[in-house]
């Protein structure tokens, strides 16, 4: 769990907490340098970034993320898609809410998910909303509006998304999908300049991790090209989906304003669905990935590229 998330954590590390979000929210750069050189025991190459994690922190550090934060905001974004002739894409939406009293349960389904727009991983699924303890979801919402997540991390276009509460319907994996996982299957797509090159796919998500497997684009698998340890477990390989070339097609109208994007998107019932767009995939701090394929990867990425 993130320390952000852990009540424990946060009390015993409250003043390291408090530091380095002050340092991330004034001095970003050095943040994150402190960060990189504590993952990976190396400096951050930002005069001459090679490897993706490289070009994505130089990118977010170094360039206007201004677009990245209306992109990163989960109610943002659908403008974004609109603009693009894509709101097909988008589960409907139920509501969208300042404060989590504002909540109209009384028109909602029984069924669905309340996510933050600010966050990363802030999503509450409720399966029965007769039986759902609303006080417990007020507290941890209230909580989570009054923070401002990117601090800890030195992310520069987090922060500066408007903080709401959005509420989708809660989707359920297809019969196709469940011969191969036990959760909705997840496509990220690694767009660079404009253009989708890899595929990391997700599935068997449960409370300690996922099952990942990365796929050129055409569809060969690559384990090579991971890391696999406790969260990201080796996963087997699952058919190429019967859409694929519509998924392709669609991550390069959707990646076609940045050099470097993560699309994710979802494949139920032959429909493709938007997942959403990812910036600074685990803070730009991957190590799921080998040496080799983080510089194979940078190397693809042209950081000048305008779109």
């Amino acid at each position: 769990m993130h320390i952000a998330h852990n009540k424990t954590l946060r009390k015993l590390f409250a003043p390291l907490i408090y530091f380095t979000m002050w340092l991330g929210k004034n001095h970003p750069t050095t943040l994150v340098k402190l960060r990189y050189f504590a993952r990976f025991q190396t400096f951050l190459n930002l005069k001459n970034p090679q490897t993706l994690n490289e070009k994505i922190l130089w990118c977010s550090l170094c360039t206007d993320t201004t677009l990245w934060s209306k992109c990163a905001d989960k109610y943002g974004v659908r403008e974004y898609l609109e603009e693009k002739g894509l709101k097909n894409l988008l589960f409907p939406l139920l509501g969208v809410y300042d404060k989590p009293e504002d909540i109209e349960w009384d028109k909602l389904p029984n069924e669905f998910v309340i996510k933050t727009t600010h966050g990363s991983g802030d999503i509450m699924i409720v399966r029965d909303k007769d039986t759902t303890d609303r006080k417990t979801i007020n507290e941890y919402f209230t909580k989570e509006l009054s923070q401002r997540f990117g601090y800890l991390e030195g992310s520069t276009h987090y922060p500066r998304i408007d903080p709401k509460l959005i509420v989708e319907p809660l989707m359920k994996n297809d019969v196709e999908s469940q011969k191969y996982s036990t959760s909705i299957i997840d496509y990220k797509f690694w767009c660079f300049n404009g253009k989708p090159q890899f595929c990391w796919v997700c599935c068997n998500r449960d409370k300690n991790g996922t099952d990942v497997m990365t796929y050129d684009m055409d569809w060969n698998a690559h384990p090579e090209y991971s890391i696999f340890y406790g969260e990201y477990r080796h996963g087997n390989v699952i058919p190429k989906p019967e859409n694929f070339d519509e998924m392709k097609h669609i991550c390069e109208m959707l990646s076609e304003d940045f050099p470097v994007l993560r699309c994710d998107l979802y494949n139920l019932g032959g429909k493709v669905y938007f997942g959403e767009l990812t910036f600074t995939s685990l803070g730009g701090l991957m190590d799921f990935y080998t040496p080799e394929f983080l510089l194979e990867m940078g190397n693809k990425v042209d950081v000048n590229y305008k779109g």
